[in-house]
């Protein structure tokens, strides 16, 4: 039996989770977690196992799964008659997660890749005059004339004629 000392409000739910009053309400709405009981006062009362499950579902829908997804892996269990079935479409819908991770995980190191690069790139405008950038013409310049110029410091950084020399090429 859970003690009133072991309960959490809201409020504290949503700090010791990292989240906000109005996270915490909404995964409650979902059934992804539940109040255990109310105060005097008609606040809502968590036992310590919601907010791990509050954290894991949050960790879950940053690394990409919708809430329906959640939804349903916090389910699967309950769902199923025995744990040969349990244990067998748990494996299968976590390894679809774990595909879908690797893919999203290689774009964000590509990204980073990028990212960096440009970063790198850009300390070499710290040295610049500034007349052919206040002329909005910095494709004219050695770092944006590079041939593998980077994606991102062409969007973010060069102009547009630096974007149409570049796609002719």
């Amino acid at each position: 039996m859970t003690t009133k000392a072991q309960l959490l409000s809201t409020g504290e739910m949503a700090r010791l989770s990292g989240s906000t009053l109005r996270t915490v309400r909404f995964y409650e709405q979902e059934g992804l977690i539940q109040h255990a009981q109310r105060s005097c006062g008609g606040h809502r009362k968590f036992p310590q196992s919601e907010l791990r499950k509050l954290k894991l579902a949050l960790d879950l829908r940053e690394a990409g799964m919708s809430v329906q997804d959640v939804k349903q892996l916090f389910e699967l269990k309950s769902r199923c008659d025995n744990p040969p079935e349990a244990s067998q479409r748990m494996r299968a819908l976590l390894s679809d997660q774990i595909d879908e991770m690797q893919v999203r995980i290689a774009r964000l190191r590509r990204l980073r890749e990028e990212l960096s690069s440009m970063v790198s790139m850009l300390g070499e405008c710290n040295d610049c005059e500034g007349v052919l950038f206040r002329k909005k013409q910095c494709g004219d310049c050695d770092v944006l004339g590079e041939p593998e110029l980077p994606r991102a410091i062409m969007v973010l950084w060069g102009d547009r004629k630096t974007q149409l020399t570049k796609k002719k090429k």
